[in-house]
């Protein structure tokens, strides 16, 4: 098991979109603190790593890469601490940034992937497949 790591971000790369996206934030933080463990830290600790991670999420890289993690592996157990809801959802493994937006699109019951089911999808080496630095 990996040992927990604290987050970093490139705050000069993600500014000027933390500023055009507020509401894309927004929704993300209400995603994650939905599946939030109410048992870790206090409400004030679980709004900041939601802050954290939806704002990363609107940077260019894996999410993982964004956050200034080790490795998926890292991202993976940080979420499963603060939010071991969304870990059990993402049952599939998919990427976590497309994993979080499949969930905003299935929230506001817009369908945008071209397929019903991730395993009969075209695409479905874009959003599984191996995450490379």
């Amino acid at each position: 098991m990996l040992a927990p790591v604290a987050p970093r971000l490139d705050w000069s790369a993600l500014e000027a979109r933390m500023r055009s996206r507020n509401d894309e934030i927004d929704d993300l933080m209400a995603l994650l603190l939905d599946h939030a463990d109410v048992s870790v830290g206090n409400k004030s600790d679980r709004y900041h790593m939601a802050w954290l991670i939806a704002c990363a999420s609107l940077g260019d890289g894996h999410l993982w890469q964004d956050l200034g993690l080790p490795c998926r592996e890292a991202l993976t157990a940080l979420m499963g601490r603060w939010f071991p809801g969304l870990v059990a959802l993402n049952s599939g493994n998919m990427r976590w940034k497309k994993f979080f937006y499949r969930q905003l699109c299935l929230r506001a019951d817009i369908l945008i992937c071209k397929s019903p089911t991730c395993a009969e999808c075209s695409d479905h080496t874009n959003c599984f497949g191996r995450e490379l630095n």
